[in-house]
């Protein structure tokens, strides 16, 4: 069965960029036919693949097709291109900023992304991930909508959790109202260290979420920013202690946890 999963947090600088690629690679080493979608108009995702713009058509113009039921007009499998680690991938582009705009009037504005994701072009693979933009708006419940899962990097550090309650909120409206299929995948704790700030943060957020945690945290590291600047997955680099968790986080993904 696909698993859609939206790695989401309203706040930024959290690591989601660069947990929605490490755990695209980690599936891919582990076999898993993998899709990651750039659903961010600042296209972090697309750049840490190591994108070049072409003609092909983006998840924006996908999108406002969708809304306009015009998807019969583009080769929707055109799309999909092919990073050299072995993940298919969607980049986005700086128009997905307009969606509130050309989604206003659509019915159902909500469950455009959902329709975009039932096509066949998207039906042969295990996963696809979902890197959403850092903010409460039509593109985040359009990610929700269309996910099997929501997967949240939570850093250990101060306020994070006052963005993770307001991420509630929009989970819990848009399964009681779109899709109530829609999980916690799991929380993610991130940039971890030993400072008491990171550990309180961590132990507030197993017991708030429990069985919900990750047993796997992804600790403070310059691996991380090296790892976007090289364009290179944590996990392809050899030795890489980062690489070696979020490898232990796809396989807890893999086992149900």
């Amino acid at each position: 069965m696909q698993k859609i999963l939206s790695v989401a947090n309203q706040k930024g600088g959290v690591g989601k960029t660069t947990t929605a690629l490490n755990v695209a690679a980690g599936l891919v080493k582990k076999g898993r036919k993998v899709l990651a979608i750039d659903f961010d108009p600042q296209g972090n995702l697309s750049d840490y693949l190591r994108h070049e713009a072409d003609e092909l058509p983006t998840i924006s113009e996908l999108l406002q097709s969708a809304a306009n039921r015009e998807l019969d007009k583009l080769d929707v499998g055109s799309c999909v291109r092919h990073n050299h680690e072995g993940i298919d991938y969607t980049p986005s582009h700086i128009v997905l900023a307009s969606a509130g705009v050309f989604l206003a009037q659509v019915v159902c504005r909500e469950q455009v992304l959902r329709k975009l994701l039932s096509h066949p072009a998207f039906g042969s693979y295990d996963y696809i991930i979902i890197d959403c933009l850092p903010s409460l708006n039509v593109l985040l419940t359009n990610a929700l909508a269309a996910s099997t899962g929501v997967l949240i990097p939570v850093q250990t550090q101060k306020f994070s959790l006052d963005g993770l309650r307001q991420l509630e909120e929009v989970y819990r409206l848009v399964r009681e109202n779109v899709n109530p299929n829609l999980e916690i995948e799991g929380v993610l704790l991130t940039m971890a260290d030993n400072t008491n700030m990171s550990k309180a943060v961590e132990a507030e957020v197993r017991e708030r979420y429990g069985q919900k945690v990750f047993q796997t945290s992804i600790r403070r590291s310059v691996e991380a920013t090296n790892s976007t600047y090289v364009q290179e997955s944590l996990i392809s680099a050899r030795n890489s202690k980062l690489g070696a968790e979020y490898q232990a986080v796809v396989d807890e993904l893999l086992n149900g946890r």
